[in-house]
């Protein structure tokens, strides 16, 4: 398993929602110089990602490199198609991941943007206006996607500019020794260093060998928590090890609260209300997020800890998806991030353990009845093997 480099010296901020991370990406492609390299999980086509693309054709058309990668499921076959196009006619480079499952199921979830070598990008947000529905652009939503990305500036740069050129080499037509090597160096351990101001690191999941790294560094701050620790997710599915780490902080007095968005997915929303009797039971604090779609995969421990990144708590995710996170430990970053998540709480609506004790028999059945199926989808997809 990839070991976590942690670098100092960064300058991370943090951009919520679309209105503020948009305008700094397409800021990063106008002032580009050389290279700018893109990954997205959708492209959408609508205004938003109009004017994200237009910027990428802009930052072509005088002569910078431009890369871009997107996962054929998240942006579909058709705006794929649409995407490779008009990019080929701007000069940008373009690849599709994955297209008809030929590697496999994988998918690549990831946010990641990396701009000469300077300054990247990576959050939860995809190439989509925030105002609409992600499945359907039809549905207006009540309020902008709750989500978050950060822009970095500092060495964490380069860590995140070699992760991305690696994967975009590895979607190219390689031979099987090149994509060996390649494999062998992108998985070689390297120092850590988190002695100086402003320490991040990069945290990167596959579906292959790393497929804990994420939630190990989760299990890893909520093992070290000593006061709180709020999380918010949109897709609440977790293994046996996080509801462990979850439910072993709270009962240990540590303040855990999970923010967990529903509304968007009926069956999903089922899955997540099976796990909240026993964590409940635990002390475990849960707040259902209705205001508007909750896509944002952020977490605080304690007043230095904090994760901005695509990872969703489920078990899909965890052998399927491909996904990174940005874990900070800075006190100003943790604090503006908490206050966020504290926002949203206060908008949310608690979930109360005598209130679900009072939901019919056949309701809380149905909750138990959607895991099992669940479970058995995910153990015929990953072939047996469990979701810890």
């Amino acid at each position: 398993m990839r070991s976590v480099s942690f670098v100092g010296q960064n300058d991370i901020q943090l951009l919520y929602c679309g209105a503020e991370y948009f305008p700094a990406l397409i800021d990063a492609f106008d002032a580009a110089k050389s290279e700018i390299y893109l990954e997205t999980y959708i492209f959408a086509a609508d205004e938003t990602a109009d004017e994200v693309k237009a910027a990428l054709v802009r930052a072509a058309q005088r002569g910078v490199i431009v890369n871009v990668m997107t996962d054929w499921v998240g942006t579909g076959n058709a705006q794929s198609k649409v995407l490779q196009r008009d990019f080929q006619a701007a000069g940008v480079a373009y690849r599709s991941f994955n297209p008809w499952f030929v590697r496999g199921i994988a998918r690549m979830h990831r946010k990641l943007c990396v701009v000469d070598r300077v300054v990247a990008f990576l959050g939860g947000l995809n190439i989509v206006d925030d105002i609409h529905n992600d499945d359907d652009p039809r549905i207006v939503l009540p309020a902008p996607r709750w989500d978050f990305g950060v822009r970095i500036s500092g060495p964490l740069v380069a860590t995140i500019h070699w992760e991305m050129a690696v994967h975009w080499v590895r979607l190219g037509n390689l031979s099987w020794r090149t994509r060996w090597a390649t494999y062998r160096e992108q998985h070689r351990c390297r120092p850590t260093d988190a002695r100086e101001a402003m320490v991040a690191g990069l945290v990167v999941r596959d579906n292959l060998n790393n497929r804990r790294t994420i939630q190990n560094a989760y299990l890893k701050a909520l093992g070290g928590a000593r006061a709180s620790a709020m999380l918010a997710n949109p897709y609440f599915a977790p293994g046996r090890k996080l509801r462990k780490g979850l439910s072993s902080a709270a009962l240990r007095g540590v303040d855990v609260t999970l923010l967990l968005g529903v509304g968007q997915y009926r069956f999903q929303d089922v899955i997540a209300r099976s796990f909240y009797p026993k964590l409940l039971k635990c002390g475990v604090k849960i707040v259902e997020y209705r205001k508007t779609q909750l896509h944002g995969k952020v977490a605080v421990v304690d007043d230095n800890w904090a994760t901005v990144g695509s990872s969703n708590y489920d078990g899909f995710s965890l052998f399927v998806n491909q996904e990174a996170n940005v874990v900070v430990l800075d006190a100003d970053f943790a604090k503006k991030l908490r206050a966020h998540i504290e926002r949203g709480v206060a908008d949310g609506v608690p979930v109360d353990l005598s209130e679900f004790d009072k939901i019919p028999w056949y309701k809380r059945f149905f909750y138990r009845f959607a895991y099992q199926v669940y479970k058995s989808m995910l153990r015929l997809i990953t072939w047996g093997k469990s979701a810890e």
